[in-house]
């Protein structure tokens, strides 16, 4: 008779096993939602800025992956609706707004302005629809600098609010990222179940193929419109955060610059992917302050450094890391050195195992 032997599962497959299981994504939520909210009690001030800005700018980079990783339209005005954000929340802060109602200004202003432009720059494609879109932050500095009387010029706007109340025995900068915190994480949720809904899916199709999306009753210039009206809503909401941590906003808030390297961050962390937003975010403050703290006379050139050697290695950003290391370690358990671990046993006709039924195990495996 043939012996046969029972191979364990790879690591791999248990491991992806083991993670569809209900209780173990609720404990691991649990416990990223439990750092979250213990950062702020065990950092220090300026880390809990830091941690801050990450958050506010992971929602500018989803509202720019919103448009241009899940509706394939490109967009390089995002620094220009979070700048007016930013803006349109000093006005009312200054001007003794109910903090509620600044944050629904700074989100529905941009918002309109981004519906605008969009029903002209929905009908264009490829670069026609980004000159549209790049000419949003070179426009908006000058007329930032001209109306001083509302921008403060070209020496920007400082605001002091949002302070801790007293019953929460929070120190200000705690209590500011308990509020960005809080902002962040119901427009990730909305993100999500806008994404996965139907819009979500239309979206895609028009991403995909716009010809079958008509087919199937989609409207493409439709759904443009409300990806660019949504990606600016977005951008309004990370610049009324924006203010709330830094207290200041200025033109250089609205540069091109600020678009590019929000688009940087989206790329790096990952297109078409929320969890890509978040760590995109991330890379926006960390990898400047990490590139600063080696040389800051060099921060740029290392920041670059840094966005080159991820992309050479990570293309598809850094939500994509696990899918790579998912191929090499395919790529080594099949090549040419990998012995098989099946006992040689005897065959149907006296001899032993071929080289070829050697390697067609490792292929089950």
């Amino acid at each position: 008779m043939t012996t046969t032997q029972t191979f364990p599962a790879p690591a791999r497959a248990r491991l992806s096993e083991w993670w569809q299981r209900r209780w173990v994504r609720i404990a691991a939520v649990v416990l990223v939602a439990l750092i979250a909210l213990g950062a702020p009690l065990n950092l220090t001030q300026y880390a809990v800025y830091q941690v801050t800005m990450m958050a506010a700018f992971a929602v500018a980079v989803l509202g720019l992956n919103i448009i241009m990783g899940y509706g394939g339209q490109v967009s390089l005005g995002q620094a220009a609706f979070l700048g007016l954000g930013a803006y349109v929340s000093a006005y009312g802060v200054t001007h003794g707004w109910n903090i509620v109602l600044v944050f629904v200004a700074a989100c529905l202003v941009p918002a309109v302005v981004g519906w605008l432009v969009a029903l002209a720059a929905a009908r264009l494609r490829g670069l026609a629809i980004a000159m549209v879109t790049i000419t949003l932050p070179i426009v908006g500095i000058p007329l930032a600098r001209r109306f001083d009387e509302v921008t403060g010029g070209s020496g920007g706007l400082t605001v002091s609010f949002m302070q801790a109340p007293e019953w929460t025995g929070l120190a200000t900068d705690q209590w500011r990222y308990y509020v960005v915190l809080a902002v962040t994480v119901a427009f990730f949720l909305l993100a999500r179940n806008f994404l996965r809904g139907r819009m979500g899916r239309a979206l895609a199709i028009v991403r995909d193929n716009e010809s079958v999306a008509l087919a199937m009753g989609v409207s493409p210039y439709r759904y443009k419109v409300l990806a660019f009206t949504v990606s600016a809503l977005y951008g309004g909401c990370a610049g009324f955060l924006y203010l709330v941590g830094v207290q200041y906003v200025s033109p250089e808030t609205l540069s091109f610059a600020t678009s590019i390297n929000i688009l940087a961050a989206m790329v790096i962390g990952g297109s078409a992917s929320i969890l890509g937003s978040l760590l995109g975010g991330v890379y926006y403050v960390l990898v400047p302050f990490v590139a600063g703290q080696v040389n800051p006379s060099r921060a740029a050139m290392y920041s670059g450094i840094i966005l080159l050697v991820i992309l050479f290695v990570l293309p598809g950003g850094l939500t994509s890391l696990p899918r790579a290391l998912r191929r090499l370690r395919r790529r080594r358990d099949d090549g040419p050195g990998t012995r098989s671990t099946a006992a040689a046993g005897p065959t149907d006709d006296g001899g032993t195992q071929t080289e070829a039924s050697s390697q067609t195990e490792r292929q089950q495996r």
